[in-house]
C-alpha cells in the first residue's frame, strides 16, 4: 500500500479546494490537494457568474483569461414581461464576471501548486482512516491504486454530493424544499443581450426558482433554470420549462445547444451542526454555503476556502485539530454569511408560495422604488411595505 503524509489534505479542486489549498500553503502548511476528475473544471457545473468585490476579498487579481464578460448589470423579469433593469451605478460591486469556469477553476489550482501544495489528479477519496477513533487520514485511489494519505486534518471540498462530511460524522443531509434540480445549456446564436445578466421570475417559468441568462459575447450565452426539489414530482422536470421557454422566446429562434450541463443546487440555510468535526472542516458547496435565492456559490467557495488556511494556520501552531480548535473557522463563517444565509433561505421559501400576478406585482414594485443600492437586503426592504408577507418571520434580519 503506497501512502503519502501531509499536514492539511483537501479533497476537490472546485473554488472552495483550489482556494483552501492555496490560503493553507502560502502560510507554510505542507497541503495535498486531490481531484478524481481528469481535468479541473471540467465538467461544467455552474452559471459562471460571481460578484467583482469577491475578487477584492479574497486578495486574487482576476487574469483575463478568466473572464468572458463583464456585465454592465443585471435584469429581473416577471411572467409577464416587466423588467427592472440594474445597473453598476445602482448594484456596484454586486454587478460581476461571466467566467470561463473551467479556467478560472484551472487558475486558482495554480496559485494553489505555485504556493506550494502538491497536486494529486484522477486521485478520490473513499473514506477516513481512523486510529483510536480519531481521523488521521484518508483512504485513496490515484490513478487506479490504492493510497493512503495520512494529515492532520481533512477539508472538504468534493462539491454539493459531498461524501466527506457524511464520513467524517457531519450532518450535511437536505430536505426536499432545499435542493433544486438545474440543467443549463450554452447556446449559439443568442440575440438576448450581451451586456446584462438575465433572471426570469415567476411559477410558471421555474417553480419555487428562477430562469438565467448569463451571456458570455458573440451571441453565446448560458441559459438555464432551477426549480425548487418540491416541485420536481410526478414526472416534472426542469428541462421541461426550459425548452418551453426558449421554443417561445423568439431571441432563440436561432440558437443552437453547443452544451448541456445538469446537477443540483443545495439552497438551505447552512448547516445547523456547523462546519467542522475533530480534523475535517467543509468548505463551499460541500459546507451548503450556496446563497438560498440566487444559487450562487463561487463567492462562497472562495471565501470560505480562505478562512480554512488561515484557522489551520493558527491550529498548526498549537498543534491542535480538534473540534474546539477548528470552532473558529465555524464562527468565521457564521459572522460573514450565516445571516444572509438564513434571510435569503427565508425569502426563497416565501417566494415559492407566490403566484404570478404576485411576483408581477413585486417586480413593478421595485422598478419604481427609489432604491439607492440594490441587493437582496434592499430589494426586501422595498417590498416589505406592500407586501409583509414576504418577509413575514426574518423581519430582523432586513
Amino acid at each position: 500500500m503506497k501512502e503519502l503524509r501531509c499536514e492539511v489534505l483537501v479533497v476537490g479542486a472546485g473554488p472552495a479546494g483550489g482556494m483552501a489549498a492555496k490560503s493553507c500553503a502560502e502560510r507554510g502548511i505542507a497541503t495535498i490537494l486531490i481531484e478524481k476528475k481528469p481535468e479541473i473544471g471540467a465538467p461544467l457545473r455552474c452559471a459562471e457568474g460571481v460578484s467583482k468585490k469577491m475578487f477584492k476579498e479574497i486578495g486574487v487579481e482576476p487574469r483575463p483569461e478568466w473572464i468572458r464578460a463583464d456585465m454592465k448589470g443585471a435584469i429581473i423579469r416577471s411572467p409577464d414581461g416587466t423588467a427592472f433593469q440594474l445597473d453598476e451605478a445602482k448594484a456596484g460591486a454586486e454587478v460581476g464576471y461571466v467566467l470561463e469556469r473551467h479556467l478560472f477553476d484551472k487558475g486558482i489550482s495554480e496559485l494553489a501548486a505555485l504556493a506550494g501544495a502538491r497536486i494529486l489528479m484522477r486521485t478520490w477519496m473513499t473514506g477516513p482512516i481512523r486510529e483510536g477513533g480519531r481521523i488521521v487520514g484518508a483512504r485513496c485511489v490515484s490513478m487506479g491504486e490504492p493510497l493512503d494519505i495520512y494529515c492532520d486534518c481533512i477539508v472538504g471540498a468534493d462539491g454539493v454530493e459531498s461524501q466527506v462530511g457524511r464520513w467524517c460524522g457531519i450532518d450535511t443531509n437536505l430536505k426536499l424544499n432545499d435542493i433544486e434540480p438545474c440543467i443549463q445549456y450554452r447556446m449559439a446564436g443568442c440575440e438576448c443581450s450581451m451586456e446584462f445578466c438575465e433572471f426570469i421570475l415567476g411559477r410558471s417559468i421555474a417553480p419555487g426558482g428562477y430562469l438565467w441568462i448569463f451571456p458570455k459575447g458573440h451571441g453565446v450565452a448560458n441559459v438555464g433554470i432551477g426549480i425548487m426539489g418540491t416541485f420536481a414530482k410526478d414526472g416534472v422536470r426542469p428541462k421541461q420549462f426550459l425548452d418551453k421557454f426558449i421554443a417561445e422566446d423568439p431571441r432563440f429562434r436561432n440558437a443552437q445547444v453547443l452544451e448541456i450541463d445538469a446537477g443540483f443546487d443545495s439552497t438551505c440555510p447552512g448547516l445547523e451542526g456547523g462546519y467542522s468535526a475533530d480534523n475535517v472542516l467543509l468548505v463551499g458547496d460541500s459546507a451548503r454555503l450556496i446563497d438560498p435565492i440566487t444559487g450562487g456559490g463561487i463567492g462562497h467557495a472562495c471565501v470560505s476556502g480562505m478562512y480554512a488556511g488561515e484557522v489551520l494556520a493558527e491550529c498548526k501552531k498549537k498543534g491542535d485539530y480538534s473540534a474546539k480548535a477548528l470552532a473558529a473557522y465555524d464562527r468565521r463563517i457564521r459572522d460573514r454569511m450565516e445571516d444572509s444565509l438564513y434571510r435569503d433561505w427565508m425569502a426563497k421559501e416565501r417566494l415559492a408560495e407566490l403566484d404570478d400576478e404576485t411576483i408581477n406585482q413585486l417586480v413593478r414594485l421595485i422598478s419604481t422604488a427609489d432604491i439607492e443600492h440594490v441587493n437582496v437586503q434592499n430589494l426586501l426592504v422595498a417590498i416589505k411595505e406592500k407586501f409583509p408577507k414576504v418577509v413575514e418571520g426574518f423581519e430582523d434580519l432586513i
